[in-house]
This record gives structure tokens, C-alpha cells and sequence, in this order.
């Protein structure tokens, strides 16, 4: 995830959370640079963190604001993402869709190295390029995860778990526009994600946004039919999926250690 780099966190996050993931050159007018949405998403941060003082939850003072884009995230989904997603299914070959997961899995694993290199987990970076290099060259350029088949664990590493491996604290729970769950710690990963992603390495901006909008209609697919799931689960879906974000992305950061919450 982080499902980005800009977004990524869609097929990531224990499921809880959609994001996309940018370019970053511009070479047409008549398309906006991921990397200018990543400064809106930082403005909408900025404000957050200015417009909001006090709220019940410790680690949620910015509960409005978040509650609104909340609001604003499951209305686009509903109006668009979801739509799109079922159309994708319906239209796309049960192994094409397979191929294009893999595709996109694969390039998530060389920012999984890059950020088991930066937690000097060496070990795991090793295991990572390895994943990188099975699939791009016997997988056909990742559409196949031969990897997988031989045995090579999948890891789940981004930069925001790398700032909370090195100490820094997960700060006020956000929510971001269309990305969906997030901290303040985790919103500063995104932009180490987006660098850190083979795609924001391209010029052509069309083809960038043709990849994000692929990832991002196909992460949205492999979710339906759980929407349910949410529904039966929670009173407050808002608190539920906060929660449940909070938490797993303690244990991750924590390599599946219990997570250590205040009581308050």
C-alpha cells in the first residue's frame, strides 16, 4: 500500500482503506500531475490539523473534519468507484484481472524492498528483490506471481511503517480525500511511497493516471461484495474502520507485535 505510493493502500490496509498512487511529471496540459493532487491532499492535511482542537478520542482530535471526509469518501464511492469497479469486473476476464493484480503487486514489492532496506532488515530486502526479480523475468513482467509458487513470502512494507519503525509517532488519525484512512505519519509516507513507486518514474502523464486509475478500479473490485461485511459489523462505520485501521497499522509497524493503545 498505502493501499499509492499515492494511494496504496487499496488491495493493503486489511482491506479497510482505498488509495491511489501518483506520477509526478507533467508534460500536458489537459492533465493534472499526481504530484499537484498529492499537494492538495497536503493542504486538506494542514487544515485539518489547524481547524480542529478538541475531540473525545486521543487519537482522533481531528474527529469532524474526518467524519465529513468520511462522508465525502463512501459518497464517491458509492457514485463512482463503486460503479466502475462493477463494470470492470463484469467486462474484464476473471484471468486478466488476475494478471493485472499481479502486475501491480509486483511493482509494490520494489517499494517494499526499498523500505525493508531502510529498516535494515536485510534479510527481507533480499527476499523482496528476489520476489522482484522472479516475477519480472519468469513471470512475463509480473503479470504471473511465480514467486508466490516457489515459495518467496510476500511482504507488506511502506514508509510510513518505516517512520514508525525509527520512532516517529503515528500523530492525529486522519482521513484523506479518496485515499481514505490515514495518520499524519502515514500521509508523510505517501510522499516517500509515490518516489519510491516505478511508476511516478515516468514522463508520460496520461499513461501514469491510465495506471493509477487501473490499480485503483482493480483494488475497488476485489472489495466488492464485502461492503456487507462493514454494514453487519458496526453501529459507527466511521469508528470501525478508524479502529480498525489504527490497529492494524500499529502491528504492523510492530512486525505483528500486540499493539499498545492508551485506555483513554
Amino acid at each position: 500500500m498505502h493501499p499509492c505510493p499515492v494511494v496504496a493502500r487499496l488491495e493493503r490496509r486489511g482491506k479497510t482503506a482505498i488509495a491511489i498512487i501518483g506520477g509526478r511529471k507533467q508534460e500536458k496540459e489537459t492533465f493534472m500531475p499526481p504530484s499537484a493532487f498529492l499537494r492538495l491532499v497536503g493542504l486538506a492535511v494542514l487544515l485539518a490539523l489547524s481547524g480542529c482542537a478538541t475531540a473525545p478520542d486521543r487519537r482522533d482530535p481531528l474527529e469532524p473534519f474526518n467524519r465529513a471526509m468520511f462522508q465525502f469518501n463512501q459518497d464517491f464511492d458509492e457514485g463512482i468507484a463503486r460503479p466502475l469497479a462493477k463494470v470492470y469486473r463484469d467486462t474484464v476476464p476473471a484471468e486478466v484481472r488476475k494478471g493485472v493484480r499481479n502486475f501491480f503487486s509486483n511493482l509494490g514489492d520494489v517499494m517494499v524492498f526499498a523500505n525493508d532496506a531502510l529498516q535494515l532488515k536485510w534479510h527481507d530486502a533480499i527476499n523482496d528483490a528476489g520476489r522482484v526479480m522472479v516475477n519480472t523475468t519468469l513471470g512475463l513482467g509480473g503479470l504471473m506471481d511465480v514467486a508466490s509458487e516457489l515459495g518467496v513470502e510476500k511482504r507488506d512494507e511502506d514508509f510510513g511503517q518505516t517512520l514508525g519503525y525509527w520512532g516517529v509517532p503515528a500523530g492525529p488519525y486522519l482521513v484523506l480525500p479518496i485515499l481514505g484512512p490515514s495518520s499524519a505519519r502515514d500521509a508523510v509516507g505517501l510522499v516517500g511511497d509515490y518516489y519510491a513507486w516505478p511508476v511516478s518514474r515516468l514522463d508520460e502523464e496520461g499513461v501514469v493516471w491510465g495506471l493509477v486509475v487501473l490499480r485503483y478500479v482493480q483494488g475497488r473490485a476485489d472489495l466488492l461484495g464485502t461492503e456487507g461485511l462493514l454494514e453487519q459489523a458496526a453501529l459507527d462505520r466511521y469508528v470501525f474502520m478508524r479502529d480498525a485501521y489504527l490497529q492494524r497499522r500499529e502491528s504492523l509497524v510492530r512486525d505483528g507485535r500486540a499493539p499498545k493503545f492508551d485506555d483513554d
